[in-house]
């Protein structure tokens, strides 16, 4: 079997920078047939988004915002920010959750994506960064672009 081309929609940076992400999954969404379409286009944004596990064992991602389509009409465009459920199996959702009852364990998303004609999503286990984390990932990033600047000038 052929490995499908992943085409990116939308990337979280964000949580990058505040998390350290300790492990990745990959979920399916539920959707409507307007937000596909919308999703086609690149219009969506998951920079404020949050993952919860509810009661009967069920993931949904709250805050995760996809752009009316425009030539949908009125009557099939739902809310941008609604609330949608994960497709998870699951024995991953009761990992994750088990994880999730640690301290300072959190579900965030991390990219969308298309995967052949299927939206996916990338989730990640995180757990919160520091100040004094932060500068220092930005000090090893300002690190390896200088090194790298100096090579480049080494090498002309």
């Amino acid at each position: 079997m052929a490995k499908t081309e992943k085409k990116l929609i939308a990337n979280n940076k964000k949580a990058y920078h505040d998390y350290f992400i300790l492990e990745k999954y990959e979920a399916g969404l539920v959707l409507h047939g307007t937000e596909v379409k919308s999703l086609r286009m690149g219009k969506c944004s998951i920079k404020e988004a949050f993952i919860r596990v509810e009661d009967g064992g069920e993931m949904y991602i709250y805050g995760m915002h996809i752009s009316p389509y425009e030539k949908g009409g009125n009557i099939f465009n739902k809310d941008p920010l609604r609330v949608r459920k994960l497709l998870l199996h699951k024995k991953e959702i009761l990992k994750i959750f088990g994880k999730m009852k640690e301290q300072g364990i959190t579900v965030v998303p991390l990219q969308v994506y298309f995967s052949g004609s299927l939206v996916k999503i990338e989730i990640g286990l995180a757990k919160g960064k520091k100040l004094y984390d932060k500068r220092e990932t930005i000090a090893k990033k300002d690190q390896k672009r200088e090194a790298q600047r100096e090579f480049k000038a080494f090498n002309r």
